[in-house]
C-alpha cells in the first residue's frame, strides 16, 4: 500500500516510527547518524514535526518504508484534514458517528447521500473519502477499537495539551466504588477515563458526566457508547452551569482542574452547594469537593483527586474542619508523583461520604501512603469501613478526629504515618537511573567549538520591526484566564515549558499566536522564549515576536532572545523585566541560522535531561541516607 501524501502534511517522530515499523529510539538514532535525514519543519524541540513527503522520500531511499496499515493510513488522513484547532472536533464527530452506528450504513451510499446524512462532517470536498475510509475501518475492526484508535492517536499527537487521568489511577479511584452503585457521576469528565473505569462491567452502571469543552464531551460520550455503557454526557462548566441540577448519584468520581482562580467565586457566593463553607477564591478544589458531595445521594460515595497543597492551606482550614466534623471526609490517600495530570506534585485522593440522616459521626479518619505501592490501598479501605473505630489498619493508620481538629487541620497523610524504611533495592534502582540519565547527557550536549572569527554584527529587534522583518505584539495586561471556551497560553505556561492551562472567551483585543511565532513572558525569574507549534490564544503579560519565515529561523530567534532579553529589574524578588525591543539578533544567512536553531533545540533537550538527572540524584541521596541511618545499608569499600 502506497502512502498518499500531501504537500503540507506533517508527521511526528512516533508517526515515522510506525511508518517504518521501528521504535522511536531508532528514529532518534537516524536523526543523529544521517546528515540527510529531513529537518523539522515545525513543532518544538521535544516534539518536532517533519514533512510527510520528505520523510516518505527518505524512507524509500533507505529501503525502510513498510506498508502502512489501514488504521495508520486513516489517521494520517484525519490528522492532515484539519488544523490543530479543528482536529479534536473532527475526531470527536467521527467517533460520535461510529458510536451511533451511522457510518456502516453509508458505505454503499453515493457521495451526495453521505453529505446529506452527515452535514456536520461534510464541509469540504475531501471529507467524503475520509468518511468512507473511517466507515470501512469501523466495519473491519469494530466500533470500539476504531473509536479508541482515533482517541489514542489524537492523545499522542497532543500529549502536552491533554491533561487526562491515567488508566491506572482511574481504575484505582473506581475500585473504591461499592459494587451495588448503579449511578456514577463525573462532573469534570474530560475524555471519559473515570467513567470508563467505573463502567468496566457493561450493564451494571449508568454513567453521567459533564465536560466544559463540547468536542471533548462528544468524544467522551462516543468512547462510553461503543463500550456498551449506558451514559449521558453533557457539555458546560459544572460549577457555573450545572447540567444535572437534581442528580444525586450513588457515587461521584472527579479529577477536577487544579488552582483555578476564575471558577465563579463572585457569582456563586451564595450557592446552596456550599454546605461546608464558601470556598476561598484560590481554593477551587474545595468548590469541586462540595459540588461532588451535593450530587451524591445521602450515604453516597465521593472520590476526588486533590493537589497536596489542599490538605494544609490555611485558607481552606474552616472547610476541612467542617468536612471532618460532619463525618463527610473518611480517608486521605497519598499517591506518587505524576499521578495527577495537572501537576507533577504527588496528589491525594479524598474519600468522602455524603452524610445521611441518623449517621453516627466517625471518630477516625484513615490515612494511607500509596506513594510506594498501591496494592494494599483498597484492602486498607475495606478493613477501615468494616470497623471505623479501629486505629490499627494494615496498610494505613486511622487518626482520631480530635487529633486532626487543631489550629492547622492538616490532612497530609505523611504527617500521621510512620515513614517506611526504603529498601536497598530501591537505592540500587535509583543509582542505575542516575547513571542512565548522566550517560544520556553526554550525547545531548550540542557540539560547539571556539570561533576565531570576528564578533557578530548585531541588530536590535526594534530595528528589525521598523524594517518589517519581524512584528512585536504585546498582549493585554489585563485578561481573564480562569474560564471560557478558548484555550489560553499563559505567561507561567511559557516560563514552565508546559501546555496551555488558561481558559478565556472570545472578544476584542485577543492576540493569537501561530506556528513559528516566538513568545516571551514580560517578566520572569529566568529568561524564557518559546517557539509556538499550534494556533493558540495568548494570555496577559506576554510578548509575541513574529519573524518573517523567509528571513529567520524561529528557533534561532528564540535562542538569542533567551540570552538577551534579561534586564535587571531592581527588585528583591529576583524577577526580571523584559524589554524585547532592545534584544539583539546577529545578522546571519538563513542556512547558518538553522544550524544555530538546531543547536538551541539540542540544548533544550540537554537541559531537560539535566533536570531529570538532578531529580534522580536527589532521590538517590535520600534513599542512601534513609538506608544508612536505618541499618538497611552499610558503607561500601
Amino acid at each position: 500500500m502506497r502512502v498518499i501524501t500531501e504537500g503540507g502534511a506533517t508527521v511526528t517522530a512516533g508517526d515515522i516510527a510506525r511508518l517504518a515499523g521501528v521504535g522511536r529510539a531508532a528514529v532518534s538514532n537516524w536523526r543523529r547518524r544521517f546528515g540527510d535525514f529531513p529537518e523539522p519543519v515545525g513543532g518544538t524541540a521535544s516534539s518536532p514535526l517533519f514533512s510527510l513527503a520528505e520523510v516518505e522520500t527518505w524512507l524509500r531511499a533507505q529501503g525502510k518504508l513498510r506498508e502502512l496499515p489501514e488504521d495508520e493510513l486513516l489517521w494520517q488522513r484525519v490528522r492532515n484534514s484539519a488544523d490543530d484547532l479543528r482536529l479534536l472536533s473532527l475526531v470527536s464527530r467521527l467517533a460520535a458517528a461510529i458510536a451511533h452506528r451511522r457510518l456502516g450504513a453509508l458505505l454503499d451510499e453515493e457521495d451526495s447521500g453521505i453529505a446529506q446524512a452527515l452535514p456536520e462532517l461534510v464541509v469540504g470536498e475531501g471529507d467524503v473519502p475520509l468518511i468512507r475510509a473511517t466507515a470501512a475501518l469501523a466495519e473491519a475492526r469494530g466500533p470500539e477499537e476504531t473509536v479508541e484508535f482515533l482517541y489514542t492517536r489524537y492523545a499522542e499527537a497532543h500529549s502536552r495539551r491533554i491533561q487526562e487521568i491515567s488508566p491506572e489511577v482511574a481504575q484505582l479511584m473506581a475500585a473504591f466504588v461499592e459494587p451495588r452503585a448503579g449511578e456514577v457521576f463525573d462532573p469534570s469528565c474530560g475524555h471519559g477515563g473515570l467513567l470508563i473505569a467505573a463502567g468496566s462491567e457493561p450493564g451494571r452502571v449508568r454513567a453521567m458526566g459533564q465536560e466544559r469543552d463540547p468536542a471533548t464531551a462528544r468524544l467522551a460520550g462516543a468512547r462510553l457508547a461503543v463500550r456498551g455503557i449506558d451514559s449521558d454526557v453533557r457539555r458546560g462548566d459544572a460549577l457555573t452551569g450545572d447540567a444535572f441540577p437534581s442528580l444525586q448519584a450513588d457515587a461521584v468520581l472527579c479529577s477536577p482542574p487544579f488552582s483555578e482562580r476564575g471558577w465563579g467565586y463572585e457569582e456563586l457566593a451564595s450557592d446552596p452547594r456550599w454546605q461546608y463553607g464558601l470556598p476561598p477564591r484560590g481554593e477551587s478544589e474545595l468548590a469541586w469537593v462540595q459540588h461532588c458531595l451535593a450530587h451524591a445521594r445521602p450515604g453516597g460515595q465521593v472520590v476526588v483527586l486533590m493537589p497536596p497543597a489542599a490538605a494544609g492551606r490555611r485558607s481552606g482550614r474552616r472547610i476541612r474542619s467542617q468536612l471532618i466534623r460532619a463525618g463527610a471526609l473518611r480517608a486521605v490517600v497519598a499517591l506518587p508523583s505524576g499521578a495527577a495530570p495537572q501537576s507533577a506534585m504527588p496528589p491525594h485522593l479524598w474519600l468522602l461520604r455524603r452524610p445521611d440522616a441518623g449517621d453516627q459521626i466517625p471518630s477516625h479518619v484513615l490515612m494511607i501512603d500509596a506513594t510506594e505501592s498501591q496494592d494494599a490501598v483498597i484492602a486498607a479501605w475495606r478493613a477501615f469501613t468494616a470497623d471505623p473505630r479501629r486505629e490499627t489498619v494494615p496498610g494505613g493508620h486511622a487518626v482520631p478526629v480530635v487529633d486532626l481538629l487543631d489550629d492547622e487541620v492538616d490532612l497530609t497523610p505523611g504527617r500521621y504515618l510512620v515513614r517506611p524504611v526504603l529498601s536497598p533495592g530501591g537505592a540500587a534502582g535509583a543509582r542505575e537511573e542516575l547513571l542512565s540519565a548522566t550517560a544520556e547527557l553526554t550525547g545531548l550536549l550540542p557540539a560547539a567549538t571556539e570561533s576565531p572569527g570576528d564578533p557578530f554584527t548585531m541588530t536590535s529587534l526594534s530595528e528589525l520591526a521598523r524594517a518589517g522583518s519581524v512584528q512585536i505584539i504585546p498582549t493585554p495586561l489585563r485578561m481573564e484566564t480562569g474560564s471560557g471556551e478558548l484555550r489560553v497560553l499563559t505567561a507561567q505556561d511559557v516560563a514552565l515549558g508546559r501546555a496551555a492551562t488558561g481558559r478565556g472567551s472570545a472578544g476584542p483585543g485577543l492576540v493569537t499566536a501561530r506556528p513559528g511565532d516566538v513568545v516571551i513572558p514580560l517578566s520572569a525569574r529566568t529568561p524564557a522564549a518559546r517557539v509556538i507549534e499550534e494556533k493558540i490564544v495568548l494570555g496577559p503579560h506576554l510578548i509575541l515576536v513574529r519573524p518573517d519565515p523567509e528571513l529567520f529561523d524561529p528557533h534561532f530567534v528564540a535562542g538569542f532572545l533567551r540570552a538577551s532579553v534579561r534586564q535587571p529589574a531592581g527588585t528583591s524578588s529576583g524577577v526580571s523585566r523584559v524589554d524585547a525591543r532592545r534584544a539583539q539578533l546577529p545578522r546571519l544567512p538563513l542556512a547558518e541560522q538553522r544550524r544555530y536553531g538546531q543547536a538551541f533545540r539540542q540544548l533544550e533537550r540537554f537541559d531537560e535531561a539535566l533536570h531529570r538527572a538532578g531529580a534522580a540524584g536527589e532521590l538517590l541521596s535520600r534513599l542512601v541516607l534513609d538506608g544508612l541511618t536505618s541499618g538497611k545499608l552499610r558503607p561500601g569499600g
